[in-house]
């Protein structure tokens, strides 16, 4: 597999907490943030290492073979997790436009949708 993206950003919540929210994205109906769109599938867990490490299954169709890992280590500022994502694929990679359009989704899963979900 190939790496096609990766990001690495702080979310103030502990590792253990951003744990469960990646395990069980839809645990809380008080706290949706898991917003697929229509061109997207639900992920499955597919190892997971508590509260450190996360593999979740591709969430497009058209590119099953598709990995999200997340890296979950304490934060060292100011607490939280330091979170890493990073996105692989069988070869051939996608162009650049798809590529784009998955970090994109990631980034906005993640850093947007759940983050929110902390209060920030």
């Amino acid at each position: 597999m190939i790496e096609i993206g990766s990001r690495k950003r702080n979310l103030p919540a502990p590792p253990h907490v951003v744990f469960e929210d990646l395990t069980m994205p839809n645990r809380s109906a008080a706290r949706p943030w898991l917003n697929l769109l229509d061109d997207e599938i639900p992920p499955e867990v597919l190892e997971s290492r508590e509260p450190a490490y996360v593999v979740w299954s591709s969430l497009w169709p058209r590119r099953p073979d598709a990995r999200i890992t997340f890296e979950l280590p304490p934060g060292h500022a100011g607490g939280g997790t330091d979170l890493r994502w990073t996105l692989t694929v069988d070869e051939p990679a996608p162009d650049d436009s798809l590529t784009g359009h998955l970090r994109k989704r990631i980034n906005t899963l993640i850093h947007a949708d759940l983050r929110y979900t902390y209060g920030q």
